[in-house]
């Protein structure tokens, strides 16, 4: 493919050509004036230009972490990379570049509209965590089967899809396969798909779709499951009691002992390997496994006890400083404008030390509060007898995470 720069040097994103792109920021024409007079902190910039620049690679982008809009269309990249900060972006162009595998998209979840136009791609990948797809533009690229854009029923927000110039449009049944397969789709290479055509393709394309749909049934019923039975691993992992509800334990330790499979010649072994794991050894580790759990719910509780007596403590100690403060400004009211319109310095500084005692004295009041809500829950904690209680309440938000 022809380039606008092939004959100028590949240029690289750097702090200078970062500057001057948020100063030439157009439509942000105050912003940029901003930017230029007195700098401007990247994270609020919101949208950025960097078309026509000759780019060959993606870096340095990492402090545009509030970015919604970025324009890296018309360079010269090769690979996408780079954008992992860029969790909020909602428009991306990268059209008019040499990229030939998608990539690098994963944390983009908010993205909305993707233009990978005029590029080297030969197949539509790594798209998963693009939920929010709403427009894709991938035409003029090198997309030949007709198959590969199934992959693009995952996207059930996707609305708008442009394939124009790719391998696959010459296909005679091109129109009438993606609107069997995406019906949700609104535009197809720019163009209204009617409901003739949608239903046409519904009747020659009915039996594999049904196929499809059973398929991806079945699939969504074993994330389901496998979902299910990792959050029962992890739950049985926060009670440190996984695998032990069966003769996995047995099982592991057997394979793993370098002497096992010497002791399984003598005699009388292989009916002592059928019975004994399926018996004494299972027994006593669903034994374990069922004591581990309810000692975990034990724990659980108290650890909610603990919070809510220290939520408890809090709000206390809150309303009676609050009380306090507002009790010391009730009687000191207008106190400094007495004092500086006072005729007599000797008594205005009397009045002032006077007032300053009675600040310092509020500070050790409310600082009294404080402990006291220290020793209450210290009080709490002992009973508890937790391991991992906190010993301060600096500490309570970083166990807080833990049980988690």
């Amino acid at each position: 493919m022809s380039r606008l720069y092939d004959t100028i040097e590949p240029n690289v994103i750097d702090e200078e050509l970062l500057q001057k792109a948020v100063e030439e920021q157009g439509p942000q024409e105050e912003l940029g004036q901003l930017a230029k007079r007195e700098g401007i902190d990247y994270k609020d910039v919101l949208e950025l230009q960097l078309d026509f620049r000759n780019i060959l690679k993606i870096d340095n982008l990492w402090q545009f972490v509030n970015l919604t809009k970025l324009q890296l269309d018309n360079n010269i990249i090769e690979k996408i990379e780079a954008l992992d900060t860029m969790v909020h972006l909602i428009w991306l162009d990268l059209s008019f570049n040499n990229i030939e595998v998608i990539e690098g998209l994963e944390a983009l979840i908010k993205l909305q509209d993707l233009s990978l136009y005029n590029n080297r791609i030969s197949k539509i990948e790594n798209l998963d965590t693009l939920q929010e797809l709403q427009v894709f533009s991938i035409g003029n690229n090198n997309l030949t089967a007709l198959e590969n854009v199934v992959y693009l029923r995952k996207f059930k927000n996707l609305r708008t899809l442009n394939l124009t110039g790719n391998p696959v449009c010459e296909n005679e049944q091109y129109s009438m396969f993606i609107a069997a397969h995406l019906p949700d789709l609104v535009y197809l290479d720019f163009r209204l798909l009617d409901d003739n055509t949608r239903e046409l393709a519904e009747i020659k394309y009915q039996y594999a779709i049904d196929e499809l749909k059973q398929g991806e049934a079945q699939a969504l019923a074993n994330l389901v499951e496998e979902q299910a039975k990792q959050k029962e691993l992890e739950h049985h992992k926060a009670a440190y009691v996984e695998y032990l509800n069966g003769s996995f334990l047995f099982e592991s330790m057997y394979a793993e002992d370098t002497e096992a499979a010497r002791l399984a010649y003598l005699p009388g072994m292989a009916d002592l390997l059928e019975t004994y794991p399926s018996s004494k050894f299972v027994l006593i580790c669903e034994n374990l496994f069922a004591y581990g759990l309810k000692e975990h719910e034990k724990r659980q509780a108290e650890v909610s006890t603990f919070y809510e007596c220290l939520q408890e403590a809090i709000q206390d100690s809150q309303q009676q400083g609050t009380k306090i403060i507002l009790d010391f400004e009730n009687d000191n009211q207008g106190q400094l404008d007495v004092i500086q319109n006072m005729s007599n310095f000797e008594i205005a500084d009397f009045k002032l030390v006077k007032y300053n005692e009675d600040i310092s004295q509020l500070s050790d009041t409310l600082m009294t509060l404080e402990m006291q809500t220290v020793d209450q829950l210290e009080i709490v904690v002992q009973p508890c007898a937790l391991e991992q209680l906190p010993s301060s309440v600096s500490e309570v938000v970083a166990l807080q995470w833990q049980v988690k």
